[in-house]
């Protein structure tokens, strides 16, 4: 893509250089009179599926960038657009791009604002588009980054004495939300997102992430850092990155408690490819040591007992199956390191992690014992008195390492999930094996640690499965089944009741911020029954911000609420009997007819999922289609997946099941799990659109069974209105009306006799039927 700047006062006769892209992302400079008085001109190469020129740009003083996406063409042409500039603009004399330019991601950004016409005519210049190779290169330079300076000083410590270092996200236990003392990504970055990995050698820094941040990312790093967009064509993994930039022979460190062992036995062999090495580093993780006494303190809170008739199964009854399943597998133990896996065994719910109930805790369950290793200044009697009931004994939480090494002196066959447990644990049983089968002479009859085992062994070996846990865990019972309808009905009033508060503090013209309105649906959805805790951090996203994925609004950051523009809420709570996690858009004027195509395009992705009906055994993956085909129609879709699975009273991202187009998870959809049904589209740097609900899967009634097969469907616990001005009737079936009218009519039912006065009201006139004209 070409744009050329032109502000000129009238007479302006000179010629100026302009360049141009080619098809490759080159630029090509040439020769070209351009003398257009308060004009700017854009001109494009296309190609197959790349994007146009649009009609009009809609100019954004306050935003960073504004994104030109619209509709795809068939054939290669060239397109030149003139457009008006407004004398308040200011622009760089470059554009950038998050993708090469035939992906037809193009951006603009505004350098300055000025209203002196004079100063903006004497800086008339090329502006040129850029391939996303050079996008560092013309961001301003921030002041060095003491925090890369002081860590790659300690590269070369005694007993570190490192190339590069690699910071996940994630703590101990891969948790997706961590305490505040472990994010250390976040520290070392200043990036916030829930997911991302940083790099960082001697001269460079890097950090990936996916689509869902990449806006974020772009706000929220300094020009220290190199954005690497995970997925996009071209942009190499960390792996190619690091045998790229480094020399042959480099030693790589982590920490091996922050890498499950899977990932770092694929780092491990991906990096030996340039003959690097994968450094260990047990005892000290590096930004700790440069975080200092700045750092958070680990959280302390206690531990309580999940209540029964929430839980709908003890605790020994969960342990006894469990342990049936490690006879099946010739397993005398297994280690479980998951953080929800761990609660909802023991029936415990704690509040180490934001938004999840969980404490920090690993577990061994052996055939007549169960270990708990966790800080006991968080155990209060009645959780001790659960414990001994259950047969738990209590152990430090930092004991771990040396309870692997015991048991594997013991010749203890252990379960392992090295998806999940980490990278020091699976590391520290191995070398404890060695050193038995040293010990006991039996060097040249060595076990072989195995993934199948059928029968217990002379010596240790490890049993590499799955959890058993996370499927037993997904498959919800009736009184958790219950408790989650409870709590979302609840749910649902104080939903109702934010809704009527914030259109008619709109309508009255207040000046609103994405946080204050954060804070609001937080202040009703507290005084609700149950209630412990927001699920994740509220996704409260006026216009452009809704089409930051997971966009967190900041105090003093964020944009006032805009009612002339699409708003974007996604939040859920945390209560005693269940997890929520809902979203809705609306429009507070009048949506364009753009805005409308796009939220009813998404609206039927949400109804196909939603009536969906499939054989058993189906892996979500199978389903994904359904939510998108209705925007695929028209050259649309979104990037993200469409549904995760939701713990009952646990984790609001929960496995193994999900709906997503990545079709490498082949768990089944089985009777009693949960997921978000909860298409998208997102149009950067204009608006954003989601409809969420949960669903759990349920069996139906169908006249045949081909093969015998159970068919299974979908059960809403999410009633909450869908706003209706946002619909486009004439693009919806009768069938499609249908549904729509049907689920008003469930939500007026189930919700209303919780509510009164207003939000009552409000409830009413938002689930009338639709039809069309």
């Amino acid at each position: 893509m070409k744009a050329v700047g032109s502000n000129k006062r009238k007479g302006c006769e000179s010629d100026r250089e302009t360049e141009e892209v080619g098809d490759d992302g080159s630029i090509e400079g040439r020769k070209k009179r351009q003398c257009r008085n308060g004009f700017i001109r854009l001109s494009m190469v296309y190609g197959p599926g790349m994007n146009t020129l649009p009609k009009e740009l809609p100019w954004m003083s306050h935003t960073p960038g504004i994104l030109l996406h619209p509709p795809p063409v068939d054939t290669k042409t060239v397109q030149h657009m003139l457009y008006p500039l407004p004398p308040t603009i200011q622009f760089q004399s470059n554009l950038y791009s998050t993708e090469t330019p035939a992906a037809g991601h193009d951006f603009m950004r505004v350098l300055s604002t000025s209203s002196d016409e004079d100063s903006i005519s004497k800086n008339c210049t090329s502006i040129t588009a850029k391939p996303s190779s050079e996008f560092n290169r013309n961001r301003t330079q921030d002041a060095p980054d003491e925090k890369l300076r002081a860590l790659r000083e300690l590269f070369s410590r005694p007993g570190v004495n490192i190339d590069a270092y690699i910071i996940p996200s994630q703590d101990a236990h891969q948790s997706e939300f961590i305490a505040e003392c472990y994010m250390r990504r976040a520290y070392i970055s200043g990036f916030t997102g829930s997911a991302g990995t940083a790099v960082v050698t001697k001269d460079k820094a890097a950090l990936w992430t996916d689509g869902r941040y990449f806006l974020q990312a772009e706000k929220q790093l300094s020009s220290s850092w190199i954005l690497m967009r995970s997925g996009n064509h071209g942009v190499p993994t960390t792996f190619e990155w690091l045998n790229d930039v480094l020399a042959p022979g480099g030693r790589v460190g982590i920490d091996p408690f922050l890498f499950s062992s899977d990932a770092a036995e694929e780092l491990k062999e991906a990096i030996a490819k340039k003959n690097h090495e994968l450094v260990y580093l047990y005892d000290l993780n590096l930004v700790d040591v440069i975080w200092k006494e700045s750092r958070p303190k680990p959280p302390n809170k206690p531990i309580r007992v999940h209540a029964l008739k929430y839980a709908g199964l003890d605790v020994a009854s969960k342990l006894s199956s469990l342990r049936s399943d490690l006879v099946d597998a010739g397993s005398s133990a297994i280690v479980i390191s998951m953080l929800d896996e761990i609660a909802w065994l023991l029936n415990l719910r704690g509040s180490d992690v934001p938004h999840s109930p969980v404490m920090y805790a690993y577990l061994i369950v052996e055939m007549d014992r169960a270990k708990l290793f966790v800080d006991d200044s968080k155990v209060t009697p009645d959780v001790m008195d659960h414990l001994k009931n259950a047969g738990v004994e209590l152990r430090p939480y930092n004991s771990i390492l040396s309870e692997i090494k015991s048991l594997a002196a013991q010749g203890a066959q252990l379960w392992l999930d090295p998806s999940s447990v980490n990278a020091a644990i699976m590391n520290t049983y191995e070398i404890a094996i060695e050193k038995y089968l040293t010990s006991n002479n039996n060097k040249k009859s060595k076990t072989k640690m195995h993934t199948d085992t059928t029968g217990q062994s002379g010596g240790p070996a490890g049993v590499f499965r799955t959890s058993p846990i996370a499927f037993s865990k997904a498959v919800k019972n009736s009184a958790e089944l219950e408790g989650m309808l409870n709590s979302h009905l609840r749910d649902a009033a104080a939903l109702a009741q934010f809704w009527v508060w914030l259109e008619e503090e709109i309508h009255n013209g207040a000046k609103l911020t994405e946080v204050d309105v954060a804070d609001k649906l937080l202040e009703f959805r507290s005084k609700q029954s149950g209630f412990l805790d927001t699920s994740f951090d509220t996704i409260s996203g006026s216009g452009a911000n809704g089409a930051i994925i997971h966009y967190k609004p900041e105090p003093g950051k964020c944009s006032v609420v805009d009612s002339k523009k699409l708003f974007l809420l996604d939040s859920g709570a945390q209560y005693v009997d269940g997890t929520t996690d809902i979203t809705r858009t609306v429009h507070f004027g009048e949506p364009t007819a753009r805005e409308k195509e796009c939220f009813t395009r998404v609206l039927q992705g949400h109804i196909a999922l939603d009536q969906a009906i499939f054989p058993q055994s189906t892996p979500g993956f199978v389903l994904d289609a359904f939510a998108r085909s209705s925007l695929w129609k028209i050259g649309l879709d979104y990037r993200h997946g469409t549904g995760h699975g939701v713990g009952a009273a646990l984790n609001v991202h929960e496995g193994p099941q999900s709906i997503s187009f990545r079709y490498g998870n082949m768990t089944p959809l089985v009777e009693g799990m949960i997921v978000s049904n909860e298409p998208g589209y997102y149009e950067d740097h204009a608006f954003g659109i989601r409809i969420e609900n949960l669903l759990y899967v349920k069996e139906v009634g169908t006249p045949n069974r081909f093969g015998g097969v159970s068919y299974l469907g979908f059960e809403k616990l999410t009633f909450v209105p869908i706003q209706t001005k946002l619909v486009d009737l004439s693009l919806l079936s009768a069938a499609e009306i249908d549904w729509l009218n049907n689920y008003h009519s469930q939500v007026w039912e189930k919700v209303s006799p919780l509510l009164d006065g207003f939000a009552r009201q409000w409830l009413w006139n938002n689930t009338r039927p639709v039809a069309k004209d």
